[in-house]
């Protein structure tokens, strides 16, 4: 794998949304579009889907101790997870793009991290009949959770106040696009497609061990109960927070001055945050948006 410099650079202006094929997005994510959709997958593959701030990394993490916690220590603990589990869609000042991350990976199989809506999903994923495992966060905490991400990155735009984030939220207009059309999209795909798992993170927050076992059945991976309590107790959110290769640290598209990017992890900060009437005012839009009354979300444990 290439070595990637991870010292101070001079960082570009924060760019700015613009509708791409019906969903918001930035230069960050469609510049080398034709190379994304033309991305060669492999049938071990896997690909690990999230909307943005739905524990993509957390998830990620858990699938690489899976299948290669025991046989690569010393890749875990001097290359950082953004490069051992590479964005397929990013391309951003300093890095190499994912596509050619991934093209360089070593690993077999290879954890393929993702952000896109399913209509994006390069269609060899599909043609190699790849597993996907995509999770689900309840859309009160990803509101939360992706503010305090976009005040300290700058390869997102620019946030403003926590109110006209809010009302943008309920617009839908972010990165990735409406977190309702994600979630829902990817759960009406989950009823045609056998080989993808569909995952809440409020689960995994309640039971990891539980959630553990299950994406075992589906991977047909079957650690010892020494190896699955080494995993648990690595994935736990505070000892990730403090991991320097998961937590993001080494990258310095960052501001943790302003914010953590594993920040809390917990279900149930929107109360934190919403006041009585934007609460109501979400509900009543989130009837509104979400149709299917089979997809059904926790905001608290």
């Amino acid at each position: 794998m290439a070595k990637v410099s991870v010292t101070s650079v001079e960082l570009p202006p924060r760019p700015q949304l613009f509708d791409f094929h019906g969903v918001s997005m930035t230069e960050y994510f469609t510049q080398r579009w034709e190379t994304i959709q033309n991305f060669q997958a492999r049938p071990d593959d896997i690909l690990i889907a999230t909307y943005p701030k739905a524990g993509n990394t957390w998830l990620s993490y858990i699938l690489e101790l899976l299948h290669f916690g025991q046989s690569s220590s010393e890749h875990l603990t001097s290359v950082p997870l953004y490069l051992r589990v590479p964005i397929l869609e990013v391309t951003i000042p300093s890095l190499e793009p994912g596509t050619e991350l991934l093209d360089n990976l070593s690993t077999s199989p290879r954890l393929i991290k993702t952000h896109l809506p399913v209509q994006f999903i390069p269609k060899s994923f599909w043609e190699q009949n790849c597993r996907i495992i995509y999770m689900a966060r309840n859309a009160k905490d990803i509101v939360v959770s992706y503010f305090h991400f976009e005040r300290m990155t700058f390869v997102h735009p620019e946030p403003g106040d926590w109110n006209s984030y809010f009302q943008r939220f309920l617009e839908g207009k972010m990165v990735c696009g409406p977190w309702y059309d994600h979630v829902s999209n990817w759960w009406q795909k989950k009823q045609s497609y056998s080989k993808l798992h569909y995952m809440f993170y409020e689960d995994l927050a309640e039971d990891t061990g539980r959630e553990i076992d299950k994406l075992c059945c589906f991977l047909g991976l079957s650690p010892s109960a020494e190896e699955r309590e080494t995993i648990l107790g690595k994935t736990q959110f505070d000892n990730m927070k403090t991991n320097d290769m998961v937590n993001f640290s080494r990258y310095k598209g960052m501001d943790f001055k302003i914010s953590h990017f594993m920040r809390k992890g917990k279900v149930g900060d929107w109360k934190n945050h919403f006041t009585v009437a934007q609460n109501e005012e979400f509900d009543e839009v989130y009837k509104k948006k979400m149709k299917d009354p089979s997809l059904q979300f926790r905001t608290e444990l």
